[in-house]
């Protein structure tokens, strides 16, 4: 059994050179498969003996994705766009793309034309999750996306596998939720950054893997005595919170993070697959029960309730929007946010994110100007 500081080295090193880990597993005869984000069944990926990777780009300026993206696209789209171009994610047998928002749209034919080379398969969430034909459409669209799937990468995708496969992701579901509670009485081990590289590495890593090594620290954590934290606290908020830079700035000013509603980390772990004769229906289920999330369209005081409770239950002392630049989702999401967290006396910080630069100063004054207030 590895020690605490060895498996935060490991999960280190998955979170920061995700190309390392897609090649270990190509040279060990495995099938990988991108996702981008947010919604992707991964299950049906699993379900085929394939590897699902997350494609959540990187801090890049883009130079020929340009041809394709016009410079006001999400940067995570225009650099996923700019590696798949530029050959770094070679090795991937397909990618598989939701249509999430207008962005994407553009994307999907935006990839064919400029990554030739790995197949993309995409595929759509109702929107009006009200309809009662919502559930029966989407469980169709995820059949066709398994279809598809074996077709391009000749795998199988059988109802037995995909059981299986949901079996194992409700329990890495269960897995990360019960870290997420632990890891609030041991911030000064698990620092904003240590953290983001522990939710960051499950894109990269085999959800059985990754769960027996989260079963391994949460016993190695719970073998410690709580920490009782003396500095700030706050809850993250957003698509992403990167690069390290960017979270070094709360460990320089003594902010711990609390919890979080960002995209590529706890909202993926809100919902458990319900159990259902017909494991497509299941999946389908859990996109109808799933709240809170920019990309699903709902009330939007939703989403500002699920964070404001969340704040008010770690005992947080504000809320930190990390707000991707040119999201129109997020953005129109802002103000239900701002105000609502505001009316209940919660700060709220609103720090612009951009895979493009790596200027983050004023998201530093802003962080530095909550710390000392």
């Amino acid at each position: 059994m590895k020690n605490i500081d060895e498996l935060l080295a490991v999960f280190h090193d998955i979170a920061t050179h995700p190309r390392k880990q897609l090649q270990h597993y190509i040279d060990a005869g495995k099938k990988v498969v991108g996702y981008f984000p947010i919604f992707v069944p991964e299950e049906i990926i699993h379900a085929g003996g394939l590897i699902p990777m997350g494609l959540y780009g990187t801090q890049i300026t883009p130079t020929i994705a340009g041809k394709y993206n016009p410079i006001f696209t999400c940067s995570i789209m225009r650099s996923c766009l700019e590696l798949g171009m530029t050959g770094k994610y070679d090795g991937l047998s397909a990618v598989v793309m939701p249509m999430l928002c207008d962005t994407f749209r553009g994307m999907s034919s935006a990839w064919r034309s400029g990554v030739k080379n790995i197949p993309v398969v995409s595929f759509i969430h109702p929107q009006n999750r009200k309809d009662s034909d919502a559930k029966e459409f989407l469980a169709d669209e995820y059949r066709a996306l398994a279809k598809d799937l074996m077709e391009k990468t000749g795998c199988e995708i059988t109802e037995k596998s995909l059981r299986e496969s949901i079996d194992v992701y409700n329990q890495h579901t269960k897995v990360m939720n019960e870290f997420l509670v632990l890891a609030n009485e041991h911030l000064d081990i698990i620092s904003p950054v240590v953290r983001h590289e522990i939710m960051k590495s499950a894109h990269f890593l085999e959800k059985k893997e990754h769960t027996e090594m989260m079963s391994e620290l949460i016993k190695a954590l719970e073998l410690l005595p709580k920490h009782q934290w003396k500095g700030k606290k706050i809850i993250l908020s957003g698509i992403l919170a990167e690069p390290v830079e960017f979270l070094n700035i709360f460990v320089e000013n003594k902010i711990a993070v609390v919890g979080d509603d960002l995209a590529q980390e706890s909202q993926q772990y809100r919902t458990l697959i319900p159990l259902d004769m017909d494991p497509y229906a299941s999946l389908a289920q859990q996109w109808l029960n799933r709240k809170g999330s920019s990309t699903i369209h709902e009330d939007k005081s939703s989403r500002a309730d699920i964070i404001i409770d969340m704040a008010q239950k770690t005992g947080a002392d504000g809320i930190a929007v990390c707000l991707m630049r040119f999201c129109d989702v997020e953005e129109y999401e802002y103000p239900f946010i701002s105000e609502a967290a505001e009316k209940v006396g919660f700060p709220v910080l609103c720090l612009e994110i951009d895979q493009s630069t790596q200027n983050n100063e004023q998201s530093r004054t802003k962080v530095q100007s909550f710390a000392e207030n």
